[in-house]
């Protein structure tokens, strides 16, 4: 009877080259080939390695080929920290945001990086999420990593802390809100204007009982916005019940029971203005469910504020020019600018859809 099951090889005996699995060689991670590696590889020298890659004269034709060959084959990139490090500039900025999931900083970091990419430079970003020692932190990582500049949205109001680093020529710009505690180039909104135009839109379709929501009173912005809604309230020749009033976290479990809270009682409010983008989202959401209309004005635009019924008549800020404002700003001060600190106070907008017209 003939047998036909496979052979196997026993444990000393070869296995034939055919039957072996081919394996590509494990990544050595972390360990990158080196100008060495190049120069061993081509045959040539390790000076002949740096005027190819720095493409520089004096390297015949047939050796620049050996050293692209090699540099291709061993996937070598330029370190180019080094080489700029001799310039005395990393070609690097930091940016701090508050949370790089809000869609209100999507188009200011993207401008910001738009600017530095101009200038050579490459952008590193991080989210504070609002803490102010977690600011600390990636700020003084990043310049801890030889950054150039930085550009911060202060979660803090004490920015004593980059006095060492300002004073050891790491040009810092503060957008968004002021620093705190020290001079510095700073570009902001007009939420003080913007708030107290969208008050007084609300005021002038016949509102008196004026809602405010916004976020903690530490942050400058939203004290600002406080600051315009009172005025115009005080334009308007209306009082403020105190209870109409609230200012924390953005929470939307807070921001719902300040909403329902205010719509409810003998004198409810008839009318919103939300401090943000993230309260007026979560007042679109519980206004959906109120049994009697309320107006609303929102700062900060929001996506799809336009296609909601009614459609949410927002303030709205100009987040790309807020970026890339900052960042020709922190470019001029590395080009050399020595003026003493600008702020820079840009215009909001009034975008009427429906909402903030509905009336008393």
């Amino acid at each position: 009877m003939l047998d036909v099951t496979p052979h196997a090889p026993g444990k000393d005996e070869p296995v034939p080259s055919s039957a072996q699995p081919t394996r590509s060689p494990s990544p050595r991670y972390g360990a990158r080939p080196t100008m060495k590696d190049v120069a061993a590889r081509a045959g040539v020298g390790l000076k002949t390695v740096s005027r190819v890659v720095n493409g520089e004269p004096g390297v015949t034709a047939d050796t620049e080929r050996r050293v692209q060959d090699a540099i291709a084959a061993l996937g070598f990139r330029r370190n180019d920290s080094a080489r700029i490090l001799r310039k005395g500039r990393t070609a690097s900025i930091g940016l701090v945001l508050e949370d790089l999931a809000d869609p209100f900083y999507a188009p200011l970091n993207r401008a910001v990086e738009e600017v530095a990419r101009a200038h050579g430079a490459l952008l590193i970003n991080g989210s504070s999420a609002e803490d102010p020692e977690r600011e600390r932190e990636l700020a003084l990582a990043f310049c801890a990593r030889r950054v150039d500049g930085l550009i911060v949205i202060p979660a803090g109001d004490d920015h004593r802390y980059l006095e060492p680093e300002i004073a050891a020529g790491i040009a810092t710009v503060f957008v968004d809100r002021p620093a705190g505690r020290i001079d510095a180039d700073a570009v902001l909104s007009d939420s003080f204007g913007g708030a107290r135009e969208g008050v007084a839109h609300l005021a002038a379709h016949g509102h008196r009982r004026i809602g405010f929501i916004g976020d903690r009173p530490r942050i400058h912005t939203a004290a600002e916005r406080l600051r315009g809604y009172r005025t115009a309230m005080a334009d308007a020749g209306l009082p403020v019940d105190e209870s109409w009033v609230s200012l924390g976290p953005t929470e939307p479990g807070r921001v719902r029971a300040e909403t329902e809270r205010m719509l409810a009682g003998p004198r409810p409010v008839t009318a919103l203005f939300t401090g943000n983008n993230r309260v007026t989202a979560t007042a679109v959401r519980v206004l959906a469910r109120s049994p009697r209309p309320v107006a609303l004005v929102g700062f900060d635009d929001l996506e799809l504020a336009d296609l909601l019924s009614p459609a949410v008549t927002v303030v709205a800020q100009d987040a790309a020019r807020l970026g890339r404002t900052a960042a020709e700003q922190l470019f001029r001060r590395l080009d050399g600018a020595a003026e003493p600190p600008r702020r820079v106070v840009l215009p909001t907008r009034l975008i009427v859809r429906g909402s903030g017209e509905l009336r008393a």
